[in-house]
């Protein structure tokens, strides 16, 4: 018997499956026919805005899970603030300058890359980071995340790129901007230095590690008068050839160790440690201590360079935690060498170039890079009887945040921006008691990273990228870099593109009749561009400009990444906005954490997984 006719059973012409796979598009083109982003916007145009300013993410290939994360948590945002009456426009960004795109165009140029020109690389990496800005557009849109998406700001654009010379020019104006000699982080492989945020840490990297005989010249006291030596240790054997000085510290105490037929001078705290290393003991080993005054005047040959001497320096970072208590100083290879230089006016050597290869400057090794060097220079010191002991130890290492490649320390000319000019540092950090943070420990995170923060080396040796408008003097070399050069070239950009930099003639970048203090008119042209970091660090000036929706919204109530970006965006954007209108470009800074793998790793696109 058929008992259906007798059941009264609900009816519904809902499908008994979502379909989300079929539908999601339906929906979403409906959403564009019937341009419901622009209805909520002319719905809300009279309501107070809330602005979430958007961090672009870089256009180099399609979006990574942890971007779709990212976005959706915007998205979330974004519809719940427009939910609640505020005017909450969306204008998506995208990265578009710098390495990761520049170094994927390299490597579609092959061999060929050596030979192109800056202007040619230029226009294949404008035209690499339009192909995806395009594609994650069609990514984000499927998604489901609505925005202004047809009027995004884009660093590469003329307007945006115009801006980012102006925040440039006013940051001149104020006397933030200075070119020096400083010794910072290269990467070798990328052949450009990196700032600060740039830079990861591999924590079992593994490092040659060797304790040097400094042979001393002079006679020290009755006791000590020949075949003494000062005992030295490093992890870095390649920077031996730049060594200019041994650094004590006066605050540690100091002995001879009498081992074999000569003296080793090392801090009295280590010499048990450094004995053990060659499997001695202190039975029957002679100990002469040595005062301050006798070693401010010792007189010390460099290990292998000969008429090479290496001036006794002091510094408090030397300790007696590990080595001997005495630093080989090099100061183009090293941040506290490269300050002990200045202080004792030592010459900052620096005998290596862009690829990390020695110049003719130490002919013995010219041609070799330094990271084969290592071998060669203990070989060196095996064969003289300086070396004392050799062995690897792992521990944290920089590396390039892009490449992975370990990075060395090396002397050059860059620009930098003064993070002491203005106190703009003390400003800066008090400045965080008056925004809000999701979460709470963001505060303290972000401010131990502003805290003593060295200049911002905003120079990178790249192309594609903003050019730092500047020039020098082909008579005397001075170099012209001014509020009124940098302004007129800012206008410039806005009406012709960045490219102009490369195809124009200084003559017609430069204000007409411009020349320098010595009289001459004839100019060459920076071939440095800006840390890519700068470009998006000056979203919140550049977007307000190239959209109607953001402008004179300022500070905007929300920026909302990952938390590496307290290292990066969060960063980069805080500092122009101190330096120029005197307060953090974001009232609230939120974070999310990561989309994890299946064995609980952090999900990157640059680590494929």
């Amino acid at each position: 018997m058929d008992y259906s006719s007798t059941i009264n059973l609900p009816k519904t012409d809902f499908p008994m499956k979502a379909g989300l796979k079929e539908k999601e598009p339906k929906i979403i083109k409906k959403w564009e026919e019937e341009k419901i982003y622009q209805k909520l916007r002319e719905l809300r145009k009279e309501a107070p805005k809330c602005i979430l300013h958007d961090g672009p993410p870089y256009a180099n290939g399609d979006i990574h899970i942890g971007t779709a994360l990212n976005k959706i948590i915007k998205d979330i945002i974004v519809r719940y603030k427009s939910a609640k009456g505020f005017n909450s426009p969306y204008i998506p960004g995208w990265d578009c300058h710098g390495m990761p795109i520049e170094l994927k165009v390299q490597e579609s140029l092959g061999d060929k890359y050596r030979e192109t020109s800056k202007f040619i690389m230029r226009k294949k990496c404008r035209a690499y980071a339009q192909k995806y800005i395009d594609i994650q557009r069609k990514q984000f849109k499927r998604l489901g995340v609505m925005g202004d998406w047809e009027n995004p700001y884009l660093t590469m654009s003329p307007e945006y790129e115009s801006e980012i010379v102006s925040v440039f020019s006013q940051l001149v104006e104020r006397g933030y901007i200075f070119k020096g000699l400083r010794t910072i982080h290269w990467c070798i492989h990328c052949e450009t230095a990196l700032a600060a945020a740039e830079i990861e840490y591999d924590d079992n990297h593994v490092s040659n590690s060797i304790y040097v005989r400094f042979p001393v010249l002079n006679k020290i006291n009755d006791k000590l008068n020949g075949n003494v030596d000062v005992m030295i240790w490093t992890t870095t054997p390649w920077t031996l050839p730049s060594n200019m000085a041994c650094a004590f510290n006066k605050n540690l105490e100091y002995a001879a160790v009498k081992i074999g037929d000569r003296y080793a001078i090392m801090t009295t705290t280590l010499i048990e440690t450094v004995l053990s290393k060659n499997n001695l003991t202190l039975e029957g080993i002679e100990i002469i201590p040595i005062s301050i005054e006798e070693i401010e005047k010792l007189e010390i040959a460099h290990p292998f360079i000969e008429n090479r001497k290496s001036v006794v320096v002091f510094a408090d970072y030397v300790e007696a935690t590990s080595g001997t208590g005495i630093v080989h100083t090099a100061p183009g290879h090293g941040l506290e060498d490269y300050q002990t230089g200045l202080n004792y006016n030592l010459d900052i050597y620096c005998p290596v170039d862009r690829e990390g290869r020695y110049t003719s400057d130490y002919k013995e090794m010219e041609g070799v890079r330094v990271t084969d060097a290592n071998p060669k220079i203990i070989e060196i010191l095996k064969n003289n009887g300086r070396l004392f002991y050799k062995e690897d130890i792992s521990h944290s290492y920089p590396i390039c945040w892009r490449c992975k490649n370990p990075l060395i320390f090396r002397a050059t000319d860059q620009w930098f921006m003064n993070m002491k000019h203005d106190n703009i540092d003390e400003r800066t950090v008090k400045s965080l008691e008056n925004i809000k943070w999701y979460p709470i420990w963001g505060h303290d995170r972000m401010k131990k990273m502003l805290d003593n923060r060295p200049d911002w080396c905003l120079s990178r040796q790249r192309s594609w990228g903003v050019p730092i408008p500047a020039f020098y003097c082909k008579k005397c070399g001075k170099t012209l870099l001014t509020s009124e050069s940098t302004k007129h070239f800012a206008e410039i950009v806005k009406t012709k593109g960045m490219d102009i930099w490369f195809e124009l003639e200084p003559k017609d970048l430069l204000p007409a009749g411009t020349k320098c203090e010595c009289g001459s008119d004839e100019f060459g042209k920076e071939e440095d561009i800006l840390d890519v970091w700068f470009d998006s660090g000056v979203s919140s000036f550049a977007s307000q400009k190239t959209n109607k929706d953001l402008d004179g919204n300022f500070p905007v109530e929300i920026y909302l990444e990952g938390g590496d970006q307290y290292r990066g965006w969060f960063q980069a954007a805080i500092w122009p906005s101190m330096a120029i209108r005197g307060i953090p470009p974001y009232k609230e800074l939120i974070t999310h954490g990561w989309t994890l793998d299946e064995n609980g790793k952090a999900m990157h696109k640059s680590a494929g997984n």
